[in-house]
């Protein structure tokens, strides 16, 4: 027989831990700690040296603040992409046909737990870095690509979130039944629509170093951005396929309540 202090203190240790479908609940949070602390040490590092060293590429300092900068962020979203994406494929559920109702409740607040945190990448991605860049290039010498803003945003930031969507849009196809028996047209248009913006943004600079110079934010050449940011709307069909299931499913574990 378990003693009172024996029953109390099992009942302190359940208490701490979160609901069975928040099984992710801790690795969630901390992306979001890790992403914010990674956009804000960008900001800062900017703050630093943006206008000190990063105005023109061809003096000596920015190859020493900013295309090491650009280095290291080709390099780790390379070996990011590969190991998460990789990572979820090759431990993916082989045998969805014998799921259980509780455990593809859980998977599926995982997933939204993905779709926040890509849309939170997409949020730092498209807002505060691009909408800073107007600013970076009425001020720095235009002769080519890497600037101190484009070498965050689209070598870190831009990456990095279509790598979380991918995640996301892996992890359905691997690990939910609904998903796995075909491509979801919101899963695929909310993650390969924002792609799309990456691709738009190399057409893009090659428009404003040959033919293009001036920065209005209504310019043509940007049409290609927002039409990627529409597909973002995917996201609502996402959450409105996933609700329709968990409804099911909900149905089904009170009936054999």
């Amino acid at each position: 027989m378990a003693t009172t202090t024996e029953k109390i203190k099992v009942i302190t240790e359940q208490a701490k831990m979160p609901p069975w479908y928040l099984k992710d609940l801790y690795r969630y949070l901390s992306a979001f700690g890790i992403l914010t602390a990674i956009y804000m040490g960008f900001r800062i590092y900017q703050g630093a040296y943006g206008v000190s060293t990063g105005l023109d590429s061809t003096a000596p300092d920015f190859d020493v603040y900013w295309m090491r900068l650009f280095n290291f962020n080709v390099t780790f979203v390379t070996l990011f992409a590969g190991v998460s994406w990789g990572w979820l494929w090759f431990t993916r559920d082989k045998n969805l046909d014998k799921l259980e109702p509780k455990e593809e409740i859980r998977r599926y607040f995982t997933l939204t737990m993905f779709i926040s945190v890509y849309t939170f990448a997409v949020y730092w991605a498209g807002s505060y870095f691009a909408e800073q860049d107007n600013s970076w290039h009425q001020v720095a010498i235009r002769d080519t690509p890497f600037t101190a803003n484009h070498i965050i945003e689209f070598y870190f930031n831009f990456p990095m979130y279509i790598i979380l969507g991918g995640c996301a849009w892996l992890y359905a196809r691997t690990r939910l039944p609904l998903y796995a028996k075909g491509i979801s047209l919101p899963l695929t248009l909310a993650v390969v629509g924002p792609f799309m913006i990456l691709v738009s943004v190399g057409f893009n600079e090659w428009g404003h170093t040959f033919w293009f110079r001036e920065e209005f934010f209504a310019a043509p050449i940007h049409y290609g951005f927002v039409i990627g940011v529409w597909f973002a709307h995917g996201v609502g069909g996402i959450l409105l396929q996933g609700v329709t299931r968990l409804i099911e499913l909900l149905d089904a574990q009170e009936d054999v309540a």
